[in-house]
């Protein structure tokens, strides 16, 4: 089929057999899966998937590819949803999915960060993305990569850094590094925040002005009394946090918050 990228639609896709080979091998797809592919293009991965599945979903904005493969697939092979991925109900696939995709750049966070609503019915998640957005992904603390999205997908997912890709197996070429992750939800939460609202709540705000100290950032939300308790530096910025001592320090807020309030309630 001969299709043209669509800008707006954020399409590169990738050509390279070798490295589609490669991401096959690393996803490891086995017949029973319930497997979902989000933006499958022109098939790099759809067509060596199905080889190998009894049947994928796949979700697919773009009506110009949805109408190719409906000609091109069977549809006792392949389930086509025609929707934004951004809105559309993950859950409605079933339970015990597995997530496979290529995906648009310029809108991979709010795909990632829409994903977390439903790491319950999650396995794992296997995503072609922009290479400095994995490596953000998978940053340790007080590194220059280590920001909101690392704390906030890792407080879900355990995640690896698996192939680097370059611009040059794809079609067009994008003008970045591209890079293969894994990430698989916890089984059980390493650090479990009491409440996971506060908690983003935190992350952002630390994070907000990231070269400023916390103390600045988090001023409203956790005084030098709190900082005291936890045993934090209130001069360490939000780089230098791990995940368990932002949940730490939401947990504190939440605990003294309602202590207070049960206080005012009596």
């Amino acid at each position: 089929m001969k299709h043209l990228a669509k800008k707006r639609f954020g399409q590169n896709f990738l050509t390279d057999q070798g490295i589609i080979n490669s991401l096959i091998t690393a996803i490891q797809p086995v017949p029973d899966d319930l497997m979902v592919e989000i933006g499958p293009g022109l098939g790099a991965m759809t067509q060596p998937l199905l080889k190998q599945l009894d049947h994928l979903h796949v979700v697919e904005i773009d009506r110009d590819i949805i109408q190719w493969m409906q000609s091109f697939y069977p549809a006792s092979k392949i389930s086509i949803h025609n929707s934004d991925v951004l809105k559309f109900d993950f859950s409605s696939i079933g339970e015990r999915i597995r997530v496979v995709g290529n995906l648009p750049y310029n809108i991979s966070s709010p795909i990632l960060f829409k994903l977390l609503e439903n790491t319950a019915q999650i396995i794992d998640m296997h995503f072609m993305l922009q290479k400095e957005v994995v490596e953000r992904m998978v940053a340790a603390p007080s590194t220059p990569e280590y920001g909101r999205l690392s704390v906030m997908l890792q407080y879900r997912l355990q995640m690896e850094y698996l192939i680097t890709v370059p611009p040059e197996a794809f079609e067009p070429a994008p003008k970045v590094e591209s890079a293969f992750v894994r990430c698989v939800p916890h089984a059980q939460l390493p650090y479990p925040a009491s409440d996971e609202a506060l908690f983003a709540k935190v992350v952002l705000a630390a994070f907000g002005q990231r070269r400023k100290t916390l103390r600045n950032t988090l001023k409203g939300l956790l005084d030098d009394d709190g900082f005291t308790a936890l045993a934090i530096n209130p001069q360490l910025r939000a780089e230098n946090l791990s995940v368990a001592e932002f949940v730490t320090i939401s947990n504190h807020i939440a605990a003294t918050s309602h202590s207070l309030t049960g206080a005012s309630e009596v």
